[in-house]
C-alpha cells in the first residue's frame, strides 16, 4: 500500500539543500540575469575568494552552472546558469510537495526597451531582437545592434523560421545609429561586445549573457550551433522577461 511516508521525497530534499544555502542562493540569484566573472560575483557578495569559488564549484557539480571562456580574453571565464536543470529542481521540489509551478507569464512590460548588442549584429542579438519581441508580445520596445555590423546570416533567419519567427525584415545597425537612445536595459550578447561597449549606453541595468558565436563553427555543425544558441537565447530572455517588471 503506497502511503505520503512512502513516496520518494529525497530528491527534493536535495534539491532544497542545494538551493536553500545563502550563498548558493545568492549566486544564482545575480546568476538569472547576467554572466559573471568569478571577481565581480566576489565584489558582489564582499565574501572571500575561495569561499565564493568553493560554493560555484558546487553548483557546478549539480550541473546548474556551466563556465564558459571569454572570446575577447582566453584568460577570462565566465559563469553562467543553466535555466534548464535550475527549472528541473524547481519541478522536482515543486512536484515533491504537490504544488503547481507554473509561472505568471502575465506581468506588466509595457513601456519598457531594451538594445541586445554583440560584434557584427548578424546572429545572437537579431535573434534575440526577435524572440524579445515575439515573447513580449509587442509590449517591449526592444532594438538591436553591431560594434562593426554586417549582414544577418541565413542560418539565423532559418532557425528563428523553425520556431515561426520571422526575423528576416530585420536589419544589422551600428551601435552608433542608436547613439541617441536611450534603453531601459542593455544586454550584450557576446564577449567583444562587453568589452567594446560597457558604457555605450546610459541604461539603467547591463546584463552580460556570454554566448559563443555560431558562425564560428565548421560548415557541418554550423547550423546546429544556431539552433543551440537560438535555443538558449529563449532560456535568457524568458528569465529576462521575469525581470522587467520589476523595474521601477
Amino acid at each position: 500500500m503506497t502511503t505520503l511516508s512512502t513516496i520518494p521525497h529525497t530528491v527534493g530534499l536535495e534539491s532544497l539543500r542545494l538551493l536553500t544555502d545563502e550563498v548558493r542562493w545568492r549566486l544564482l540569484n545575480e546568476l538569472r540575469y547576467s554572466d559573471r566573472q568569478v571577481r565581480e560575483l566576489v565584489e558582489w557578495l564582499k565574501l572571500p575568494q575561495n569561499l565564493v569559488s568553493y560554493h560555484l564549484g558546487i553548483l557546478r557539480q549539480a550541473g546548474l552552472v556551466r563556465t564558459h571562456r571569454s572570446e575577447a580574453d582566453a584568460r577570462v571565464q565566465y559563469y553562467s546558469l543553466d535555466f534548464h536543470t535550475l527549472q528541473q529542481h524547481y519541478e522536482q521540489i515543486g512536484a515533491n510537495l504537490h504544488l503547481s509551478v507554473a509561472a505568471n507569464t502575465t506581468s506588466n512590460t509595457t513601456d519598457r526597451s531594451v538594445v541586445f548588442i554583440c560584434s557584427a549584429n548578424s546572429a545572437r542579438s537579431q535573434m534575440a531582437e526577435g524572440l524579445l519581441r515575439q515573447l513580449s508580445g509587442g509590449t517591449i520596445k526592444v532594438r538591436s545592434a553591431g560594434i562593426s555590423p554586417s549582414m544577418i546570416h541565413p542560418n539565423a533567419v532559418q532557425v528563428m523560421t523553425e520556431i515561426g519567427i520571422d526575423i528576416e525584415y530585420q536589419q544589422a545597425k551600428s551601435i552608433l545609429d542608436l547613439q541617441n537612445y536611450q534603453p531601459d536595459i542593455v544586454v550584450t550578447v557576446c564577449d567583444k561586445a562587453r568589452e567594446a561597449c560597457e558604457h555605450c549606453f546610459d541604461a539603467p541595468l547591463q546584463l552580460h549573457w556570454s554566448i559563443p558565436n555560431p558562425t564560428h563553427e565548421n560548415t557541418d555543425t554550423q547550423y546546429r550551433a544556431f539552433q543551440q544558441t537560438r535555443d538558449l537565447l529563449l532560456e535568457r530572455i524568458q528569465a529576462l522577461l521575469a525581470l522587467i517588471p520589476a523595474l521601477s
